[in-house]
């Protein structure tokens, strides 16, 4: 069993949830325990902590399927926080095209965005109830509220780092909703209970997510690097957090399809780069005794262990945490049988690790992000008839597919492999992961991690920031393409960044996010293929930068007004 903030925490327990979010109540979770039962002693504070962190994990209340933690969601589809994240961030660019023609796929596939999007409106409506949860759990946290418990020094001690990690999660979906949706809804626990909340800018918004990460750093509110459990956030992460923020700022300080230039911000990003580079973080650079490559290994079901470079991930047992979504999702979405069996792959492949509800066969990489990779790169994690997705792009054998995900161990060996695959089909091992049925996937997904923070510093440098060098920042990038197999380069420019973090980040959630910063996700400047829904691809106009807010929210709640151009 990984160490970690328990999983079953969060599948038995019903929070008193905060739930000013919306409109229609009946979103949110029907509550079979008062407050006073829940926050009744240390243990429950940390059992509501867990509800707040499951949120991201969990698709539901019973999982995998048929409970959703919020009415009106799909468990099984759109109920998902990773999933419809990664949707997002991903299946629009180049990195993905999904061949399934479910509702609201084809208009993510093609940049043409609408705002009765299923997965929309699930990524939105998660990111909410997560902030519900986190304000929930802070008005508990007070200090009137904490002395009407019977708690020791310790335990209150305690209570403040899990108040203070509440805030950094609340932090952080602000975060993705400034990033995706631009003007989201806002409220914290100081809000009226029940009443709608108001619209807030996409600029104040960043000033608001700024403003708590710099009081959870400046006021040493977080445990310290690497001294909190696993799977729980410290003071790394709010560091890692803010140099992402800060290397985005001048799309959120600007308007949409505009971003700005001012330099003040790289210097910022860097500083927060320069404070996780001194937090005991090292590339991963050995799998000693394995077959499996380094960089393979990050993202197999034990990479929760002898991991140096995760800063801080997104948990998931395949007894415990059991959903169609999560790591799951990223493994089954790629994978297809007949790969599986195909000998041209299976050397590469091994396999993907899951032998029940296997193989969805949907998710492709377009033609152009798989040139972005010389031969010899062992990043390079796909395998596929046809790079391009040509004239056939609902067709799986065109275009390539990733097998980056895979529930299986760095441990597994080609003779345990054979027995299996050869012999014993129905026998899952233990290398296989943690669920006897083979359904459902252990890994962790890495949110943060060291590699990220290494093309951060490079690109604030290369941008105009102070407080960071080339020569140390080419370092940075040797060691990445060592790690890949690569050899050292002598110099790089912007485009080379933009190209090296959709090779050591994809399927991570980053792509859109890139693409938007360098003024290329809507723009004549990079086309690919199917981009706007032709073969040739094309523009789009600038206001696809962000997406819609769902229709759902803007009926519910009269504060909220549309984006401009949807």
């Amino acid at each position: 069993m990984k160490r970690y903030i328990n999983i079953m925490m969060v599948s038995f327990l019903a929070l008193f949830v905060f739930a000013a979010c919306i409109k229609d109540l009946d979103k949110f979770p029907a509550n079979d325990k008062t407050k006073k039962d829940v926050y009744a002693d240390a243990e429950g504070y940390k059992m509501a902590l867990a509800k707040v962190y499951g949120c991201m994990t969990l698709s539901g209340n019973q999982g995998p399927a048929g409970s959703p933690d919020a009415s009106g969601l799909d468990e099984g589809g759109n109920g998902d926080f990773l999933r419809c994240f990664f949707n997002h961030q991903e299946m629009p660019t180049d990195e993905v095209h999904c061949i399934w023609s479910d509702p609201g796929v084809p208009e993510l596939n093609n940049l043409s965005f609408v705002s009765t999007c299923a997965f929309t409106t699930g990524l939105y409506n998660k990111s909410l109830l997560q902030i519900s949860y986190a304000n929930d759990f802070l008005l508990n946290c007070t200090e009137s509220e904490l002395a009407t418990h019977d708690l020791t020094s310790a335990e209150q001690t305690e209570i403040g780092y899990y108040a203070a990690e509440a805030r950094f999660l609340r932090a952080f979906q602000y975060w993705i909703l400034m990033d995706v949706f631009g003007n989201p809804p806002f409220f914290t626990e100081a809000d009226e209970l029940g009443g709608l909340p108001r619209q807030i800018s996409r600029s104040d918004l960043f000033d608001y997510v700024e403003s708590e990460l710099l009081d959870l750093v400046n006021n040493n509110l977080l445990k310290a690097p690497k001294a909190n459990e696993y799977g729980r956030v410290d003071m790394a992460g709010a560091y890692a957090l803010l140099a992402r923020l800060y290397l985005n700022a001048n799309v959120y300080k600007s308007p949409v399809g505009s971003p700005g230039d001012n330099t003040e911000y790289y210097t910022k990003a860097l500083t927060y780069a320069n404070m996780v580079l001194n937090s005991g973080y090292s590339l991963k650079t050995s799998t000693a005794g394995s077959e499996i490559g380094v960089y393979e290994s990050l993202f197999l079901n034990d990479n929760n262990k002898n991991n140096p470079e995760v800063i801080f991930s997104l948990n998931y047992d395949g007894l415990h945490s059991k959903s169609y979504g999560g790591i799951t999702f990223l493994i089954n979405c790629a994978s297809n049988g007949d790969y599986q069996k195909d000998s041209n792959y299976r050397d590469k492949l091994w396999h993907y690790g899951i032998f029940t509800n296997a193989n969805w066969a949907g998710y492709r990489a377009r033609g152009e992000f798989s040139d972005k990779f010389t031969a010899d790169d062992k990043r390079y994690l796909f395998i596929g008839k046809n790079k391009s997705l040509g004239d056939y792009p609902l067709d799986y054998t065109y275009g390539m597919a990733t097998y980056k995900y895979r529930n299986i161990s760095s441990t597994l060996t080609r003779a345990q492999r054979d027995t299996v695959l050869k012999h014993r089909e129905n026998e899952v091992l233990d290398v296989f992961g943690n669920d006897p049925n083979g359904e459902f996937a252990d890994n962790d997904y890495p949110l943060f991690r060291l590699a990220e923070i290494y093309l951060i510093y490079a690109e604030a440098v290369k941008r105009g920031g102070s407080g960071g060098n080339e020569g140390t920042a080419l370092g940075y990038l040797n060691e990445l393409r060592s790690r890949a197999g690569l050899s050292n380069i002598g110099s790089y420019d912007l485009n080379y960044i933009l190209d090296e973090r959709a090779r050591e980040l994809y399927w991570e959630c980053q792509r859109r996010t890139d693409l938007v910063r360098y003024n290329r996700f809507t723009t004549n400047d990079y086309i690919w293929e199917w981009k706007g829904g032709v073969k040739s691809g094309q523009s789009v106009d600038a206001y696809f930068n962000i997406y819609p807010i769902p229709l759902t929210d803007l009926q519910a709640n009269t504060n909220l007004k549309q984006n401009t151009g949807y």
